[in-house]
Order: structure tokens, then C-alpha cells, then sequence
């Protein structure tokens, strides 16, 4: 059903052709462009979803476990998925969001959480972009499964600069402290979605956040992954 919708969409929206090549398509992407299309496959942790020999738990999160439990991902944040996650986020292309969910749904046992929190924007950014790309991947994620989407589970307490724009070893300090879950969550499985996962210290704190309100388990579920060069796919 997504699926479907998707391609309406697509269809509709661009004629007929591929978003990223302009050939002839289908659906929103050619055959060509959807198999060159950085699935990801193989061995990764279950925590961080980093490779991992035999998809065992890394060494980093053994050392320094963070506050989610586990990570989804449906794509390395490579050519030309990185394509799609920013012509989404940067220039609107709302288009992308059910594409991009189906992709990550295709992945996913979305019935193991009881809702789905998108990563939420401040208020200044929501303004600037006009949309939360989250949250938009997020509502045709829960629409085809039925799960509840509670973006009023998480908010944004003060602004932050981009993540992008920070050295990686400055982001953690950056979002440190700036979610809050205003209700009580005894006992609730949570699967918080976003689009691009990097060093994960976005997710970590709003996973921390879930947590104190009582969540007893929170899940990653993103659509790209970022990797050091040469990722397994």
C-alpha cells in the first residue's frame, strides 16, 4: 500500500521519469537507479548498526553504551541515496518522504514498538524549512503499519546550531540537555525515527529523554546510515 502511494506520487510529480537520472521510469526511480541503491547487508551491531564481525555488539558500545538499545537502518548515507535524504530535507521534496518510508519500512518489525517518535527541529528551524523531514518520513511510516506516531513525545527544549556544520567530537555537547518527554512512559517500547544517522549523539539524547520519563526500551529507526569510508553494503 505505501508502495502504491509512492509511485502515484512520484508518477504524478515527475512525469513519468527518474527523480535522479531523468530516464525513462515507472516509479519515482528507474530500475538502474533503485539497484544502485546503498541497502545495506551483512554484519553490523544491533546497537549502533556500525559493521560489526558476526553482528555482535561493537566494542564501543560495550565500553560506553548509549541510551537507545538498538538501530534500523535501511541505507549508508552514500551516492545516490545522500541525493535523496537532501533533496527532501533541503529543497522540499515532499515527494520523497513515502518513498524513502517504504524503503525503511521493508526493513522493520514496526509492530515490536508501541509508537513511533520522529527527532523533533526547534522552532526556529521548523520555521525556516516549513516541515520536519522526520516527522514526515514518520507519518507514512505508522499510516501503512497502523502504529501510533507521537510526535508530542519529544520536545526540542532550545535551539542548537547543525549538527553538520560541527566538528564530530563536538556534537554530543551540542544537543547535550535539549530534549524533553513531557509525560510519563512506564513501561513503553519507543521507536524514534529520523533521517541521517552520523555519530548518533542526536538520538542518544533523545533516547536519554524517553528514558527518564520511563520508557524501558527506545530503537533508532533511520533511513541512512553514516559510515567511515568504505562501508559494507
Amino acid at each position: 500500500m505505501l508502495a502504491n502511494f509512492g509511485r502515484r506520487i512520484g508518477t504524478m510529480l515527475f512525469g513519468g521519469s527518474c527523480f535522479l537520472c531523468r530516464g525513462e521510469a515507472a516509479d519515482l526511480l528507474c530500475e538502474q537507479c533503485d539497484a544502485d541503491l546503498p541497502r545495506l547487508a551483512g554484519a553490523f551491531c544491533p546497537r549502533c548498526a556500525l559493521p560489526s564481525p558476526a553482528g555482535a555488539v561493537c566494542g564501543r558500545c560495550l565500553a560506553q553504551p548509549p541510551h537507545y538499545d538498538a538501530t534500523i537502518a535501511a541505507l549508508a548515507y552514500a551516492f545516490p541515496a545522500d541525493v535523496l535524504v537532501q533533496a527532501l530535507k533541503f529543497r522540499s521534496e515532499l515527494a520523497l518522504a513515502p518513498f524513502l518510508a517504504d524503503l525503511f519500512s521493508k526493513r522493520v518489525a514496526i509492530k515490536s514498538v508501541d509508537c513511533v517518535v520522529p527527532v523533533p527541529l526547534s522552532a526556529t528551524r521548523l520555521r525556516a524549512r516549513g516541515f520536519n523531514q522526520s516527522l514526515e518520513i514518520a507519518r507514512h511510516v505508522t499510516r501503512a503499519s497502523g502504529t501510533p506516531l507521537a510526535p508530542e513525545l519529544c520536545e526540542r527544549t532550545r535551539d542548537t546550531p547543525p549538527q553538520l556544520d560541527l566538528p564530530m567530537d563536538e556534537r554530543a555537547k551540542n544537543v547535550r540537555g535539549a530534549f524533553h518527554c513531557p509525560r510519563l512512559l512506564a513501561g513503553a517500547k519507543i521507536a524514534v525515527l529520523d533521517d541521517v544517522m552520523t555519530t548518533g549523539a542526536t538520538l542518544d539524547e533523545v533516547a536519554a529523554s524517553l528514558k527518564r520519563a520511563g520508557a524501558v526500551r527506545v530503537e533508532n529507526w533511520v533511513v541512512a546510515r553514516t559510515f567511515a569510508p568504505g562501508p559494507a553494503s
